[in-house]
């Protein structure tokens, strides 16, 4: 789904617990009567940070109170894992909007409790910003069988060094494409694989045998 522009973020999140909003890093956010939640250090929003949030929240809250995670695929495991506790608990009058440039990022099971909204006028939709090569794995991967993923395995984990992150980025290249895809064409076909890629991106960023997992959770 798309939104049109920023102040639209709050009357959609009055309408749910939490909603994730894909808006460009470079995009200014300056909501008035939201709670925003940055990273501590610049690099990551921690689990004590959440925690504060969360208890400033009462379970009797009467007025809405909407906060903002951005960007919210910076918070910590132990953060994320944190947040998810409190939204299966939460108030009805609390809103979270967690805002990021990089949906694939956030853990599957805060993508499968959350509406995803895209800011129209700044995604381009059919541009992916990558290099050809890794473009042409990525494509590979996202339409392998079980018989070519041993062989594709092979060339995502080639590189002598930097194999894991390697792997992450092809993977994550394929995620956005899968999501640019289903934009662009409606087609759902382009979204029935992404719990699988979602799982496996996780996966792998837990430290989880490369070759093993991409085998393993895409087939």
């Amino acid at each position: 789904m798309f939104f049109e522009k920023i102040d639209d973020i709050l009357p959609i999140a009055t309408k749910t617990n939490c909603a994730i909003f894909v808006v460009p890093e470079t995009e200014k956010l300056e909501i008035k009567g939201a709670l925003t939640l940055a990273p501590e250090s610049k690099t990551t929003i921690t689990v004590e940070q959440v925690r504060e949030v969360i208890g400033s929240l009462t379970v009797k809250q009467t007025e809405e109170k909407y906060i903002i995670i951005r960007p919210a695929d910076k918070m910590s495991e132990v953060a994320a894992n944190a947040f998810l506790k409190n939204l299966e608990e939460s108030n009805e009058k609390v809103h979270f909007c967690l805002v990021t440039a990089h949906p694939s990022r956030l853990l599957p099971t805060i993508l499968s409790r959350a509406e995803i909204y895209f800011l129209r006028s700044e995604i381009d939709f059919t541009k992916i910003d990558a290099d050809e090569k890794d473009k042409a794995l990525a494509k590979k991967l996202m339409t392998a069988g079980p018989k070519d993923l041993v062989k594709i395995t092979e060339e995502i984990t080639a590189k002598k060094t930097g194999a894991r992150e390697y792997a992450l980025k092809i993977v994550g290249l394929a995620i956005e494409m899968f999501y640019k895809s289903y934009f662009v064409t409606g087609k759902e076909i382009f979204v029935q694989k992404l719990p699988r890629f979602l799982e496996l991106y996780e996966n792998l960023e837990r430290n989880g045998h490369i070759k093993l997992h991409i085998v393993a959770d895409l087939c």
